[in-house]
């Protein structure tokens, strides 16, 4: 077990990243444990059977990855992942009313010009 304090963490988060794949990084906070760093890879958690698609639903659904990047960590194709997540009531695209709106008035243009 290592440890880093917050400073630490702030100054070069890249170092603290770099020990939790091969143990676990406790962060120190005025002398008392903050948070635990563990890589995924050390724990093989991504290898038990539905964690990578649970996760990568997770992270794309809260915004945090792109369609493609979450397909990629579920191990799925596009195609499947859109399926996948379609099924859990996610939706893929997200567009506001004002969006859609400009979309179409744009396709409009687009026909009228052709």
């Amino acid at each position: 077990m290592q440890t880093v304090n917050v400073s630490g963490l702030k100054n070069n988060p890249s170092d603290a990243l770099r020990r939790a794949r091969h143990d676990v990084v406790v962060v120190m906070n005025r002398d008392k444990p903050d948070a635990l760093m563990v890589g995924v890879e050390a724990l093989g958690g991504l290898d038990l059977a539905g964690v990578r698609p649970a996760l990568a639903t997770a992270l794309f659904r809260d915004g945090h990855l792109s369609l493609a990047r979450a397909s990629r960590l579920a191990e799925m194709s596009l195609s499947q992942f859109i399926t996948h997540v379609s099924r859990l009531g996610i939706p893929v695209i997200s567009l506001e009313a004002a969006d859609a709106t400009a979309d179409m008035e744009t396709l409009d243009t687009w026909l009228a010009g052709s």
